[in-house]
Formats: C-alpha cells, sequence, structure tokens
C-alpha cells in the first residue's frame, strides 16, 4: 500500500510540459502526422530518432522497390515532398531510388516541415485519467491528450522460433545488418523469398559473398508492364501505382481508407497475399544465375557444429556455412512495444499483433493512435509503403484535431 501511494506522489510533483500531441517515431509517417499536426495549429512534441530504421537497419546499397514519386513523405501544402526535393538539389529523380537519396530527402523534409524533432526515446506511455503521461528515457515527463504511435520496424522483428537457439553471431535478421562488409569471402545461407531477402542475397554476391538462398516456395516477381503492347493498352490492362502496377494498387492508392470497411478476413487476405514476399524486377537479373537460389527447399534443423552453422534441408542434405541471414521479415506486436504501460496494453484491442482501429486510426484505447505499418491489417497493405503516408496523415490528424479542440 506505502509503495503505491509514494510511486503517486512522485508521479504527480515531477514537473511536465503540457502538449496537444505527442508524436512517438520520427520515420515517414511519424513525421508526416507532425507535419499536418502543427498544420492545424495544434501544439506537438514528435520523440524519436530521424529515420532511425532506415539508416541502422538496411545494408548500404539497397535500393527502394517503391517508385521515386511514391516515396513522399506529407506536410499540408505539399512544400516538401520529393519532387520539391530533387528540384531544390538539381538533381535528377531515378528508379528504383538509392537508400541514400531517400535518407537525404528525409532529413530536408523534416528540417524544413518539422524542425523540432526531439531525439530522445520514450520509455514509458500512461494514461491517466483523461490524458496520457509520457516518460521520457531521461526522465523528463510531458502529458498530452493524444498520443500517435508510428514505430519503427525493428520493434516487430520477426525470427521463428526455429532459429531462437543459435548464438547471434552465428544466425542473425537482414535487419541486424546497416552494412554487410563483415561476411566478405565467406559462405552466407539467406533465408526467405521476400524483397529484404533477396536484396540481402543480392548485395552478399555482389560483394564477394558465397550465397544460397532457401525459399520455402516459388519465389514471386514483380513484373513490368508488357512493353509488346502501346502505352494506353498497358495502362489500360495494369494502370502504374505508387505499390506497383495493377488495378487493385491503383483502387486502394485511389480510395485509401476503403478496405477499412471490408470484413477484417477480406482485409487479411489481402494483406497476406497481394502484397506478400516478392522481388522487384530490376533484382531479378541481380539473382537469376548469379546466387545458389534454391526454391521450394525448406531447412529441417539448425545447429552449431565447430563454429560454424550446420543446416539439414528437408531432403536430408546437410550443408555448412559461415553465416544464417534470417530475411523473414516483420510481424506486428503491439502488445510487446516496451513503452505501453500495462494498463494500455489491458485495454488495448488487437488483431494477429496489430491494433484494431476505427476508420480514423484510433484504437480501443480513447487518444491512442497508430500509423504505419501497424495499421495493415486494419486498412491494408497500402499503409505498409510511404506512399500511404499522405493520406493517414490526413485522415488522423483531422480527427484529432477536432477532438483536441472538443476537450479544450
Amino acid at each position: 500500500m506505502s509503495v503505491s501511494l509514494n510511486a503517486k506522489k512522485n508521479q504527480a510533483s515531477t514537473p511536465s510540459t503540457q502538449y496537444d500531441v505527442v508524436v512517438m517515431g520520427a520515420g515517414p509517417y511519424g513525421l508526416s502526422v507532425s507535419a499536418h499536426l502543427m498544420g492545424h495549429g495544434l501544439k506537438v512534441a514528435t520523440f524519436g530518432k530521424v529515420n532511425y530504421f532506415w539508416r541502422n537497419h538496411m545494408p548500404d546499397g539497397m535500393l527502394l522497390r517503391s517508385f521515386w514519386w511514391a516515396s513522399s513523405l506529407s506536410d499540408p501544402q505539399g512544400k516538401y515532398a520529393i519532387a520539391r526535393y530533387y528540384e531544390a538539389h538539381g538533381k535528377t529523380p531515378v528508379d528504383p531510388m538509392p537508400r541514400e537519396t531517400f535518407l537525404d530527402y528525409v532529413n530536408w523534409f523534416q528540417k524544413h516541415a518539422v524542425p523540432d524533432v526531439d531525439e530522445t526515446y520514450i520509455s514509458n506511455i500512461e494514461r491517466v485519467d483523461d490524458h496520457y503521461r509520457v516518460t521520457l528515457e531521461d526522465g523528463r515527463v510531458v502529458t498530452s491528450k493524444v498520443v500517435v504511435v508510428a514505430p519503427g520496424l525493428h520493434y516487430y522483428i520477426y525470427s521463428p522460433e526455429d532459429y531462437a537457439h543459435m548464438p547471434k553471431h552465428l544466425v542473425s535478421h537482414q535487419a541486424d545488418h546497416a552494412t554487410l562488409e563483415s561476411f566478405k569471402n565467406k559462405r552466407v545461407a539467406v533465408i526467405g523469398g521476400g524483397q529484404g531477402a533477396l536484396e540481402t542475397a543480392a548485395l552478399l554476391n555482389e560483394q564477394g559473398t558465397k550465397v544460397s538462398v532457401f525459399v520455402r516456395r516459388k519465389v514471386r516477381w514483380l513484373t513490368l508492364q508488357n512493353t509488346k503492347y502501346p502505352a494506353w493498352v498497358r495502362n489500360l490492362r495494369a494502370p502504374k501505382a505508387g505499390m506497383g502496377y495493377g488495378w487493385s494498387n491503383l483502387i486502394q492508392e485511389k480510395y485509401p481508407y476503403s478496405l477499412h470497411s471490408a470484413s477484417r478476413a477480406r482485409r487479411d487476405d489481402i494483406v497476406d497475399n497481394t502484397h506478400g514476399p516478392a522481388g522487384s524486377h530490376w533484382l531479378r537479373p541481380r539473382i537469376i544465375g548469379q546466387v545458389d537460389l534454391r526454391e521450394n527447399t525448406s531447412i529441417a534443423k539448425i545447429e552449431e557444429v565447430d563454429g560454424k552453422v550446420k543446416l539439414t534441408l528437408a531432403n536430408g542434405q546437410e550443408e555448412v556455412y559461415d553465416h544464417v541471414i534470417l530475411g523473414t521479415g516483420y510481424r506486428p506486436d503491439v502488445k510487446a512495444l516496451p513503452m505501453l504501460d500495462e494498463n494500455i496494453k489491458d485495454s488495448l484491442q488487437t488483431h494477429r499483433g496489430s491494433p484494431v482501429l476505427n476508420s480514423h486510426f484510433e484504437t480501443s484505447v480513447p487518444g491512442l493512435y497508430f500509423v504505419g505499418f501497424s495499421s495493415a491489417r486494419s486498412f491494408g497493405p497500402f499503409y505498409r509503403f510511404v506512399v500511404g503516408a499522405d493520406a493517414a496523415a490526413r485522415r488522423a490528424s483531422g480527427a484529432i484535431a477536432k477532438q483536441v479542440v472538443r476537450s479544450r
């Protein structure tokens, strides 16, 4: 009893700064939402290291899967869209866009659209009565009526349990490497058939690593429009959209909130199957005939033998590698986010690890919003891509502005 009372007394006596909204995350979605919230005249605090995931968990030499024009962050007037960045720097857009160009663009956007990002991490988000109490890692406390959570993918790294017993120096995830130089002249196995796994394999091969790629099924390659047809026919058959070619992609882009009203089963099917593991067309010639690609091949067992990794395949064949990289992607698990207080986690309604969101990106906990990758189960795969940042920022910021004004 005395411990609880003392804790409340300490909380009450800690000086705090009050904001209308706290935004957790300074990647494409967090920055876009912050820009729009400020455009509504709200007092906003944005916390997080700018573009941390893209800078520290993606390797040098990586190219973006999205078209350059679909990699734009969003501000209310569109003053800092990516086309403006190219104009301001006298650069010519190219596809695919290098990671380094995207990092420079995001820094430029942040400097102009959200200049006051605080790069301190949030250690705790707690709901107290009708507001949120946010504690920072340096001990500062801020309060707000609303919190928007835009966590980086490093919180959602997925490594199958089958590999959990292996030491990190022998088995790692693709997101563990901002550079692949340590694997030069070594033998490495990459597990997975998505863009991240395949591009990691290509980069390894091109630096002199001997690479084998293991994929449980056939690799699905994203294709270009068929140039045998006139342009108008190609556009009619498979129009160009931010997520790629095809009517399904274009419809999601033109009507970015429409899937929210679909059944949960329908949304799950689209999220799981329409933009699941696949490789870009420009990546294909860097893989086919260049690396040892094992399609329709499963790993039955993995173990450490004499400081190396021994893989036993489903057909009984055994192979030894210096290292294994898991290209197994990301899976949301919001209740595992370390900064969310237990009182929030207990009240947070989820589905397959993702928050269940209303039509304005708000969770079952009033005033708590999620945007970006976390929102795909509620709104569709469009929000797994940077291109979805504009729609999310406009819809969420509009609802938040009304909510804050009502509470004043």
